[in-house]
């Protein structure tokens, strides 16, 4: 499994790019992978606020339908429009094309809570 090492992961196989006080988020390998070929994605409109372990959205697969949990509170302030005509996106390009939503960070603490990748690692490999 490949992870970029300058992200951050919830245990709900989540991963966060934190960038000048906005929060990048978009779905595992791992996650993509068990899900298997995603058909559709649903995702908060633009102004939305999302609380963290709280549903965001859902990404419908040919296997099942997931929940997507936020792994922080916030604002979203974009949404990646191109999952809705092209959401098999998420199983081509997890890390770069298939970011789901950007949240104005609102409780910078809740950072602290995230997994860096050598611990989300080895969290996958316990389960």
């Amino acid at each position: 499994m490949s992870l970029p090492q300058d992200l951050l992961y919830s245990i709900e196989h989540v991963w966060v790019k934190v960038e000048d006080n906005v929060a990048t988020v978009g779905i595992t390998e791992h996650a993509q992978s068990e899900l298997g070929d995603i058909v559709f994605i649903e995702l908060p409109a633009t102004g939305e606020d999302v609380i963290v372990s709280e549903p965001f959205g859902s990404a419908e697969s040919v296997k099942t339908v997931s929940e997507l949990y936020a792994p922080i509170s916030g604002t979203v302030i974009e949404v990646n429009a191109e999952l809705e005509d092209s959401p098999e996106l998420v199983n081509e390009s997890p890390f770069e094309k298939a970011w789901m939503i950007k949240i104005e960070v609102t409780d910078e603490s809740q950072l602290e809570e995230l997994l860096d990748a050598k611990s989300y690692q080895e969290k996958v490999e316990e389960m």
